[in-house]
């Protein structure tokens, strides 16, 4: 179900306000509500108001829980301009252009539901691949034992890339290393900070499943993927890298 919030008419200019939406938008509300307390701007102060006004909306009207709800669209659009004018030498006066904005919320508890239904689609599509790959390993040995043995030499420079290949990875020079389909130990992006569910299926979309991924980025990547989420600067303002890194560590060791 989705819960809408209107404030019509904020004393803000859109552009200033869109720059604060755009922050929040695929996050939960929660961490919506704890991005913008902690952004000293006009903006962020307006917007936060029509997002607890949405929330009360959907707890009063809905009886829908807060926990559930995810921040599915923060629109601005422009409002009506206020003229003023300021005197200026020799008669004449300067325009002033006061601008107003109209902020909508709308929230949503079905991105829950569909990625719950969406998991176990995806772990039946993982067990069925994996024979398969099996299967196509036990045709592939044959004919490695049936190359001569001048050929044998580039095969160790050639391990790396059938290992990703096996693995059902491709290595993109502006995304990294990517999944072509998604692996079975798959990793919960969603704990890294400023990740929710929306930006986690995008994340997949694009081929990231792994803390390890994302650890592993350098500053081309980071800013490919800025441009891809179009959050741009919030991957290394809220260190994804560093979140990514620990987590990597706490689930599968140091080593």
């Amino acid at each position: 179900m989705e819960v809408r919030s209107v404030y019509k008419h904020a004393r803000v200019s859109p552009k200033k306000a869109r720059d604060v939406a755009r922050e929040i938008q695929g996050l939960p509300v929660s961490d919506a509500i704890d991005t913008l307390n902690f952004t000293p701007r006009k903006a962020a102060f307006l917007i936060g108001k029509t997002l607890k006004s949405a929330v009360a909306n959907a707890e009063n009207n809905h009886e829908l829980a807060a926990d559930t709800l995810v921040v599915k669209e923060a629109n601005i659009s422009t409002g009506p301009t206020f003229r003023r004018y300021k005197p200026r030498a020799r008669g004449s006066a300067a325009p002033i252009i006061r601008r107003t904005s109209h902020i909508y919320i709308i929230l949503t508890d079905e991105v829950a539901e569909e990625e719950k239904a969406a998991r176990p689609a995806r772990k039946a599509a993982k067990k069925k691949a994996a024979p398969k790959k099996k299967a196509a390993a036990k045709e592939q040995a044959p004919a490695k034992e049936e190359a001569p043995a001048k050929e044998e030499a580039p095969a160790g420079e050639e391990a790396p890339a059938a290992a990703a290949a096996a693995e059902g990875t491709v290595h993109d020079e502006k995304r990294g290393v990517i999944y072509t389909a998604a692996p079975s130990d798959a990793d919960d992006l969603k704990d890294i900070g400023g990740v929710g569910p929306v930006i986690e299926d995008k994340l997949n979309e694009f081929g990231i499943y792994k803390y390890e991924q994302i650890a592993n980025w350098t500053a081309e990547q980071i800013a490919e993927f800025d441009e891809l989420l179009s959050f741009k600067g919030r991957i290394e303002r809220d260190d994804w890298l560093a979140q990514a890194a620990r987590l990597h560590e706490e689930k599968h060791g140091s080593a």
